[in-house]
């Protein structure tokens, strides 16, 4: 079983950093979104602080589809049901004292599970082309995993850049969406970082 304390540790962690960071993804939304990502991120997240005593107090499993239903009802947009899927599929798959191995397969069920609930893949300027080079690390394993996982991550929302969007709001702009940063890209990177920061320092 995860440590209650460190799991209250990372879900604050995490919700925390979503909320610091609503400023950042608001602007990058509003190149090419509909200018709500942060917004939308900080809401959900404020929700998630709000139940923090009866989510640190589950278990590991419990606790993720329990904070995906929340993503689900307080975020609205895409983000809000592609990482309400994304958390829920990590939760059912995950045992309540998982390994690296369990973790590695259940992080590639739920990229799995967001490709089909957003009917896209990655290259076309989404979280998916963080979350598929973060999965590809974690599959390796070896030594200074959180570390290099966290640069994966923010290395792959910087390769959005030059992307152009083929999926999502930002495909509306065509040719324009190419030169920004995707939102939901970045909101994925600051996610998995803050999680290696928690579990890998």
């Amino acid at each position: 079983m995860m440590d209650q304390v460190v799991q209250r540790k990372l879900i604050q962690a995490v919700a925390e950093t979503m909320i610091a960071h609503a400023g950042e993804l608001t602007s990058l939304d509003q190149a090419i979104g509909d200018g709500d990502h942060g917004l939308n991120m900080k809401r959900g997240f404020e929700g998630v602080l709000a139940d923090i005593d009866s989510l640190a107090s589950q278990s590991l499993p419990d606790a993720l589809k329990a904070i995906g239903t929340q993503l689900v009802m307080k975020v609205g947009g895409a983000s809000g049901p592609l990482y309400g899927t994304l958390l829920m599929t990590l939760g059912k798959g995950m045992p309540a004292d998982p390994t690296l191995d369990d973790i590695g397969r259940c992080f590639g069920a739920a990229v799995d599970a967001v490709k089909a609930r957003g009917k896209s893949d990655i290259g076309q300027k989404t979280m998916l082309d963080v979350l598929a080079p973060a999965h590809a690390e974690l599959a390796k394993g070896g030594a200074n995993l959180a570390a290099r996982i966290s640069t994966a991550a923010f290395c792959a929302a910087e390769a959005t850049k030059p992307m152009k969007a083929l999926r999502g709001r930002a495909s509306f702009l065509g040719e324009r969406s190419i030169g920004h940063m995707d939102p939901g890209a970045q909101s994925s990177a600051l996610m998995i970082t803050t999680v290696c920061r928690v579990l890998g320092g």
